[in-house]
């Protein structure tokens, strides 16, 4: 029997990579925004398209209701939620699935710097 295959494998394990890069060499204890910059230039470094605080705009039927933010789209294809909090909360996970839905999309990652070891949840819409 074959390995199971991830939607958009490849590309998840880059940005996951990347991502575990940044962890290693700046650790716990920083806030969201300078893990952020940080992965923005390992992700410009190796070439990735992406777009960064990416405006989500969000309707009600045809009522605006406002904007949300995600931290990546990678390749328009996956939508990156970073945290540096104590564990992923189910509220973050209803979050993440809130961000695909609106902007139509199947894969998200939640990455967690605050701890020890980089938390990571792979979110399929």
């Amino acid at each position: 029997m074959g390995k199971h295959k991830f939607l958009y494998e490849e590309l998840t394990n880059k940005i996951i990579s990347l991502a575990i890069q940044v962890h290693r060499k700046l650790g716990p204890g920083f806030v969201e925004k300078i893990y952020e910059k940080a992965l923005a230039y390992e992700f410009q470094k190796d070439g990735l398209a992406f777009i960064r605080q990416k405006v989500i705009r969000v309707k009600y039927d045809a009522i605006y209701l406002g904007d949300q933010r995600i931290d990546f789209l990678v390749d328009d294809k996956v939508i990156v939620d970073l945290k540096a909090v104590i564990d992923i909360l189910d509220f973050y996970l209803a979050q993440m699935i809130s961000y695909l839905r609106t902007m139509n999309k199947r894969v998200g990652l939640l990455l967690n710097f605050a701890r020890p070891t980089l938390q990571i949840k792979r979110v399929v819409n």
